[in-house]
């Protein structure tokens, strides 16, 4: 592949919440999720850890959790990443948040679809005990995963000349012609 290629792999990756009926076979999600241990982390302290979830009970658990977990309701599976706050403890959330962007873009390669669900203060006592996690492995994200049954369009994206400034702060970068 080119670097077009590489390009163009990551800027058509799209947040999916309509799904087919279709299951995603364990070892596909073991596929996935094995790339993304591959995430950088702070002093490489992977202090990531994941639930796939393919329960119907436990993701409609999950789902009620917020109203716009739907997605996560109609989804074949989710998959709970869950971060030990003890094993990284300056940057757990960072590390995961990594750790959610591989599982992404390793689920897109092999043709899923996912939509990051994040997850606040609030709810994650709730998620622990549905899953059944201990108290210092946090939950920071659900991703619904499956085979999707939609193809949204690009949503529009600040032009890079509002976002890019060289050297310090206010000093704009003009990028376009």
């Amino acid at each position: 592949m080119s670097s077009e290629d590489y390009i163009k792999f990551l800027t058509t990756r799209r947040s999916i919440r309509k799904y087919k009926k279709e299951p995603v076979a364990l070892d596909q999600l073991i596929k996935v999720i094995d790339t993304a241990r591959f995430a950088p982390s702070a002093k490489n302290s992977q202090p990531w850890e994941f639930v796939i979830v393919v329960d119907p009970k436990t993701k409609h658990d999950l789902a009620s959790v917020y109203p716009w977990r739907q997605a996560l309701r109609d989804a074949p599976a989710g998959i709970v990443v869950l971060c030990d706050e003890t094993a990284s403890p300056m940057f757990y959330m960072l590390d995961c948040a990594n750790a959610v962007t591989y599982l992404m873009l390793a689920a897109h390669a092999v043709g899923l679809g996912t939509v990051w669900l994040g997850v606040g203060e609030k709810e994650k006592p709730i998620i622990q005990e549905i899953v059944g996690a201990p108290k210092h492995k946090v939950p920071i994200a659900i991703v619904a995963i499956g085979y999707p049954d939609e193809s949204p369009k690009p949503r529009p994206r600040k032009p890079v000349d509002d976002i890019v400034h060289i050297n310090r702060y206010g000093n704009r970068l003009t990028v376009s012609s």
